[in-house]
């Protein structure tokens, strides 16, 4: 890729999403919504630091800005694998499949790429329901000033959760290796039954906190 996708302006960025362009895509989408919410995070983390009345959680708050950047970026680094990975799985559709042979070998190369285009919206999945813990411990810790901000990436992060993955469901509902896709849909259902409740609990906390419930 002669240019990296997250380095594009957010128009640009838009705009290709909204073309019949391959790539970006929901996965591309997924992550920078995720990225969003880690970086809401760290805002948190931003204005709450070396402030005299949260002296007692100072420590706990510079590990968890570091850690909201660490997501950030690996977010916006998985805009450009979940490319890199539908890649081989748009060249392997138009592989030519008129003899048994020809069958055969698209069904091979299928299975290899479907568990390639797999591998990045499964990490951005995992990426997401650390940055809703984070941010729930910003919304629990951070200053007030900044709490909305807190549920405000909590809640993004639990869309990017829930988009990336049904970037993971579309390839495993078509692998013929049902073993190893079973085992990824476990995982994925598993983090989106924990986490999309989790994710609203930072919400409802924060919510009750600024409607004073």
């Amino acid at each position: 890729m002669s240019e990296y996708i997250r380095e594009k302006r957010i128009t640009e960025f838009m705009t290709e999403l909204g073309s019949k362009a391959p790539v970006p895509g929901g996965g591309g989408a997924a992550a920078l919504a995720g990225a969003a919410g880690a970086s809401l995070g760290a805002m948190v983390g931003s204005l709450t630091a070396g402030k005299k009345k949260y002296a007692d959680v100072e420590e706990d708050i510079q590990a968890l800005m570091k850690e909201a950047l660490a997501l950030k970026d690996r977010l916006l680094s998985l805009i450009d694998e979940d490319a890199e990975g539908f890649q081989p799985l748009s060249e392997a559709y138009g592989m030519p499949a008129e003899t048994e042979a020809e069958k055969e070998e698209k069904a091979r190369i299928m299975e290899k790429a479907l568990r390639k285009a797999c591998k990045a919206p499964i990490e951005m999945m995992r990426c997401c329901c650390r940055v809703i813990d984070v941010c729930g411990e910003f919304a629990a810790k951070g200053s007030r000033l900044a709490v909305s901000d807190a549920g405000c990436g909590a809640i993004l992060a639990k869309s990017a959760l829930q988009a990336a993955s049904l970037n993971v469901f579309i390839n495993t509902k078509m692998m013929k290796d049902r073993d190893f896709a079973g085992r990824l849909e476990e995982e994925a259902e598993g983090l989106l039954n924990e986490y999309t409740v989790r994710a609203d609990e930072v919400y409802g906390m924060v919510y009750k906190n600024l409607r004073n419930i």
